[in-house]
């Protein structure tokens, strides 16, 4: 059973710092990618960045590039998203997804975790 179990979340204040984890099990995911994505209330589901498991190459949302950065560790199958320099406007759930084809839209992922959620204070 595939899971991806996302931690974390929670409360800063606007230019801090959080690190997001989502942490992989259940199957092998070296054809994968692994993508953030994020929903604020009565909004969307916006897509924040990706990294693609074999090579490392990462997208990112141009709303987060250069302040957002994602990573990942094959030894623990764990994939983070360091985000810097926080703004209140990145309020939101955070969900970590898995896809097999292409990094965008949201519905070309297979699996997706619960959600962790941010709050960024002003």
């Amino acid at each position: 059973q595939v899971q991806l179990v996302e931690s974390g979340g929670g409360l800063v204040q606007a230019g801090g710092s959080l690190r997001l984890s989502c942490a992989a099990s259940g199957r092998t995911f070296s054809s994968y990618a692994m993508g953030w994505f994020r929903q604020a209330p009565g909004k969307e589901r916006e897509f924040v960045a990706a990294i693609r498991w074999r090579d490392g190459n990462t997208y990112y949302a141009n709303s987060v590039k250069g302040r957002f950065t994602i990573s990942r560790d094959n030894a623990k199958n764990t994939v983070y998203l360091q985000m810097n320099s926080l703004k209140p406007e990145d309020t939101a759930v955070y969900f970590c997804a898995a896809t097999r084809r292409i990094i965008w839209p949201a519905y070309e992922y297979d699996y997706w975790g619960q959600g962790t959620q941010v709050t960024v204070s002003s």
